[in-house]
């Protein structure tokens, strides 16, 4: 990281006034404080400032250190520590931060940074033509796990590739970076595992509730409580149950983990797979005839060749029959797939509208990446 100073005097205006919204706001923050601590207020108005002006000026540090009553090189270090804080002008539409630390420089950072130099800049901290675009290479953003990734103002864009981030540079530089959705730009959940779950997968059914909690069988109605356990051994497990003598062989008393069969689906606990809805059920998208040409719904993410082929045997092959669905529809799908609210967290409807509209591109455009 080079030393942060502050820009060239030929750049920093001649003053600098928090406008009427942001005074008023100014004044409430630093009441926030104890008095004697008005100075804890100091990140925030520099925030403040910089979300204003879009970097912090010089006469933007002097005027928050009169505020709240500090040597000017005190705020002088907060701005130059800070990588959050820019100290000279920035793009107005994208400041591209890329990270540099170790896991992020393994899994491809420094394709990112030759994207910045060859869209944007060769040097950091300049901008490019307009004026739009600006980089920079940071410390650790925080989402290691999601390596590579960058930071765009208070967005971080994560599992890039560099032709993810050419996308990305493109749609800022002509104002639409509102297409991008912030976050991994691949298929998990913020930090779940790429490819979803490789453990805990398999639904296991509870034992009934009473031997559950004692280990046997209940000898009457009412339910049994577990025995209390002494502090001195709350964090040892339980031995002392006939089950976990090494000497058996098979479940003792011939006692089966199954839950009671006399038990209705209705009455099990939770766990017990619910039953598929009904063909017949009026919420069930309607179905079309095999088209001469189906559209590839695996480019859905979250739809693989056999989910493909249980949606074909219900009569849906299009990407516009899926992007119509309803949340009635999308709930029966939902329950007849027993996907458990997955169509709703993979946005189907979504996906499937972008390809309906537009195929591949019309999907980059809208998701900043290719399908699948």
């Amino acid at each position: 990281m080079s030393v942060r100073r502050l820009a060239e005097d030929s750049v920093q205006p001649a003053s600098f006034a928090f406008n009427p919204e942001n005074s008023v706001w100014a004044e409430a923050t630093i009441k926030k404080y104890p008095a004697g601590r008005e100075q804890s207020a100091v990140i925030p108005l520099l925030m403040r400032a910089q979300e204003q002006d879009g970097w912090v000026t010089k006469a933007a540090i002097e005027m928050i250190a009169d505020m709240l009553g500090m040597a000017y090189i005190r705020v002088l270090e907060v701005a130059t520590f800070y990588t959050q804080f820019q100290l000279q002008p920035v793009g107005t539409r994208a400041h591209i931060q890329v990270c540099g630390t170790t896991p992020c420089m393994l899994r491809g950072a420094e394709d990112l940074i030759s994207v910045c130099k060859s869209k944007i800049h060769h040097d950091p901290h300049h901008l490019n033509e307009d004026g739009t675009l600006s980089w920079e290479e940071v410390e650790c953003l925080g989402a290691c796990v999601n390596a590579p990734m960058i930071a765009i103002f208070k967005d971080t864009y994560e599992d890039l590739t560099a032709t993810q981030l050419e996308h990305i540079i493109d749609r800022f530089k002509a104002g639409k970076g509102s297409d991008i959705k912030p976050g991994p730009q691949v298929e998990r959940i913020y930090s779940a595992p790429a490819g979803g779950l490789t453990s805990l997968t398999e639904e296991i059914p509870p034992a009934p509730k009473s031997e559950a909690l004692t280990g046997a069988p209940a000898a009457s109605s009412e339910p049994a409580q577990p025995a209390h356990t002494p502090p001195s051994n709350a964090a040892k497990p339980d031995t002392s149950a006939p089950e976990t003598d090494p000497k058996l062989k098979t479940p003792a008393d011939g006692k089966s983990a199954e839950p009671d069969a006399s038990v209705k689906p209705a009455e099990t606990d939770a766990g017990v797979k619910a039953a598929k809805p009904s063909l017949d059920d009026p919420n069930r998208p309607a179905g079309v005839d095999k088209p001469e040409t189906p559209d590839d719904l695996q480019l859905i993410s979250g739809i693989g060749p056999k989910i493909e082929a249980t949606l074909n045997g219900i009569g849906i092959y299009t990407y516009a029959q899926v992007a119509a669905w309803g949340p009635a529809e999308r709930d029966w799908v939902d329950g007849f797939l027993n996907f458990k609210g997955r169509i709703e967290r993979d946005d189907w409807a979504r996906q499937a509208k972008a390809l309906a509209d537009g195929g591949e591109e019309e999907y980059i455009r809208v998701f900043g990446k290719k399908p699948r």
